[in-house]
């Protein structure tokens, strides 16, 4: 607290100059006056602070083109160079709080849309031919700009046709599917229905487009810059924070997703457990949301350019409604999911537990799947997720487990207080992760409990979705060497720390300027207590096993500007409890089983097919040869749909005693629950997980 009052009296100090000046200011100076607090912000407390030189206002430049016309649809290069000439004027300009580029680009995409959209109309109206031959790269970092109109037009046409093809393609899909039909469509038929579908879409985006503001385009180029510092550190105007608040609430549970804005569209940051999203395994975390159809209309609602809330209201809907997503996979496919609405049960998120057994393997092991780290503060969720780890781990000691595996798979994080009372769960008292401010000395928190709950042996399941406090808890146990990390070759990689910031404190008193908003800035970093970052790097697992993700770039390194990965001293850390020391020796056995395991190999075979997808970037728009594309990308993933579908018959999985009253005490708790047991029948993981636990027991 000594800290924090001490840099709010130094920005307090340090911007009364500006706050005499602007305490009667015209509205028209908010920007001016949201500039100037986002930059001392950053200049006084972002962990790594940036000098605003040449550099700094060129990387600023590609950033917020990028941006701005994210999909190069309608500016020129001749455009582009317009705004390319004060490329190196970007930081006298934030210095001075002016903003010339700003307003250019401002005028140039409105001027640019207007065009896109006259030519947009022109061809439709003169007729898309679906046979002309072309190809379309979906990379937008590979499209080169326009070079001049003739050009542009060309490449709308490309897009037009694109979607054209894609719409007729699948409605000869659903006419196929719909048994109710007594008469079909001919191709010519359902073609006239796509064009006039793509018409609509087309109307409807550049609707939405002509209502973005001058303050959405502010907040981008505000965002532009935060951006340049890292990832995570963002502006919110007022009710882009309460949209925030609502995000991390968990209210925003019609399909139980939560949603992150990316680029032109959405994407999905996390799957709430339980919820209708989770339990239909077909949506999934990255999954970029092109549109969105309920189930009553015909046409699907484009998003692109859309605000967040305004998807989020389509999104959302009445329990037992359902609603069909257009997404792009990570591997850059396209895919329709179909999900029905329903109330997220909260204790789905909870702790819970299982006993495994694998005859002549693993008998009588304990599982503990922590979908979150939730914490008393969130108000719902009742208990801290430590004080319910231990419960579940006195009810697994009275059912005398052999050995436990929690699985933290898919855990996003969540509390810093209980991810360190969670470790001391497995350890005497010691130091838990050190965390680090800009120019101080990091500080360790430590589990100060001497006490030792759980003794026996122990494996963490970990996958590149599991982050923040998930890596925490990893990189202790396994830097201790008390538990054997197993999963996908990386962690996600969050090793930092954000704070929001009120920029109203920025300006003294009461002014017709409030409200600014607030920033999320990244003020500190975790490290290992082995001194090494869970920034970028992750926490690599002792024993890696095959992951459909394996050669797509994710997690942190997904960002553009991301923190680098550094290094600060260890601190001494010991425990006698239980110690892993045969670790080459489980690898060596998990590659063998991995190596014969037909879905492991399926697993291994898919990720080097999305790697290969996702790095073939053009996509034919005549309608011959898309079809034979699709055809193609349909049947080579067949393969692939059901290789997580199979039981595992030797796999014996059973409630704890001491939770059969409280499942049976409900009917909808009894059908979630049998839902779990049946998804944890068909988890190949798992069951390697059950080999290694043998294979750790016997070399202890």
């Amino acid at each position: 607290m000594k800290l924090r009052s001490i840099i709010l009296g130094v920005l307090a100090v340090s911007l009364f100059a500006f706050n005499t000046i602007v305490n009667n200011a015209d509205p028209k100076e908010k920007e001016s006056a949201i500039l100037d607090a986002v930059i001392k912000y950053l200049e006084i407390l972002h962990f790594d602070p940036k000098d605003i030189d040449d550099t700094f206002s060129e990387q600023l430049h590609y950033s917020y083109i990028k941006n701005l016309d994210s999909g190069k649809r309608f500016l020129l290069q001749s455009e582009i160079d317009q705004l390319a000439a004060s490329k190196l004027l970007l930081d006298d300009q934030i210095v001075s709080r002016t903003f010339e580029y700003f307003n250019l680009s401002v005028d140039l995409i409105n001027t640019a849309i207007d065009r896109g959209e006259k030519m947009l109309n022109e061809l439709i109206e003169e007729g898309i031919n679906i046979n002309d031959e072309g190809t379309l790269q979906m990379d937008y970092d590979k499209r080169p700009w326009a070079t001049n109109e003739d050009d542009l037009r060309l490449k709308w046409r490309q897009t037009i046709q694109y979607d054209l093809v894609g719409k007729l393609q699948q409605k000869i899909k659903d006419q196929e599917k719909d048994t109710s039909l007594t008469e079909m469509k001919t191709v010519e038929e359902l073609q006239v229905d796509a064009i006039a579908d793509t018409k609509k879409t087309y109307d409807d985006w550049f609707k939405r487009l002509k209502k973005v503001r001058r303050s959405d385009r502010f907040e981008n180029y505000i965002n532009s810059i935060t951006h340049l510092y890292d990832p995570h550190t963002d502006y919110y105007n007022p009710k882009e924070k309460e949209d925030f608040d609502i995000r991390m609430g968990g209210k925003l549970e019609g399909i139980g997703a939560r949603l992150t804005p990316d680029g032109d569209y959405i994407k999905v940051s996390s799957l709430i457990p339980g919820g209708p999203a989770w339990k239909g395994k077909e949506l999934e975390v990255n999954d970029v949301i092109y549109s969105v159809r309920q189930e009553n209309e015909e046409i699907a609602m484009e998003i692109q350019g859309m605000m967040m809330d305004d998807v989020v209201s389509k999104i959302r809907g009445d329990k037992g409604t359902k609603v069909t997503l257009q997404v792009k996979s990570a591997d850059g496919s396209f895919k329709y999911v179909t999900i029905e609405r329903d109330e997220v049960i909260i204790d789905e998120g909870f702790a819970r537990s299982a006993i495994l057994d694998i005859p002549d393997v693993s008998d009588n092991i304990g599982y503990i799947l922590l979908p979150k780290f939730y914490s008393s503060f969130e108000g719902k969720m009742g208990n801290s997720c430590s004080k319910d780890i231990a419960k579940e781990i006195e009810k697994l000691k009275t059912e005398n487990v052999n050995g436990i595996i929690l699985d933290l798979r898919n855990n996003g994080g969540g509390s810093l207080q209980d991810v360190i009372s969670m470790s001391g769960l497995f350890i005497e008292e010691g130091p838990i992760v050190q965390v680090k401010a800009r120019e101080r000395d990091a500080y360790v928190y430590s589990d100060k409990d001497a006490s030792v709950q759980y003794d026996g042996p122990l494996i963490v399941m970990v996958n590149q979705f599991s982050a923040s406090a998930s890596e925490i808890l990893a990189a202790a146990l396994q830097d201790y060497k008390r538990a054997v990390i197993i999963g996908s070759p990386a962690t996600f990689g969050k090793g930092t720390v954000q704070r929001f910031e009120n920029l109203d404190k920025y300006i003294q008193g009461n002014n017709n300027l409030k409200p600014l908003g607030q920033i999320k800035l990244t003020m500190q970093k975790f490290y290992r207590i082995n001194g090494g970052s869970t920034q970028l790097n992750g926490v690599n697992p002792d024993i890696v096993l095959p992951d459909p993700y394996k050669y797509l770039e994710a997690g942190e390194k997904e960002y553009d500007t991301p923190l680098a990965w550094t290094e600060i001293d260890a601190v001494d850390y010991n425990q006698d409890v239980f110690q892993i020391r045969s670790i080459d020796a489980l690898r060596n056995s998990s590659l063998k089983r991995i190596e014969n395991n037909s879905t492991f190999q399926l697993i291994e075979e898919n990720a080097k097919r999305l790697k290969k997808n996702k790095d073939e970037n053009t996509v034919p728009i005549d309608f011959n040869s898309y079809q034979s594309f699709v055809s193609e990308k349909e049947l080579e993933s067949k393969k692939f749909e059901d290789m997580m579908e199979s039981d595992i018959d030797h796999l014996v999985i059973k409630n704890l005693n001491e939770d059969i009253e409280y499942i049976n005490s409900d009917e909808s708790r009894q059908a979630r629950n049998e839902d779990w047991l049946k998804n944890m029948q068909k988890d190949v993981y798992i069951e390697e997980a059950m080999h290694i636990m043998k294979d750790l027991k016997e070399k202890v």
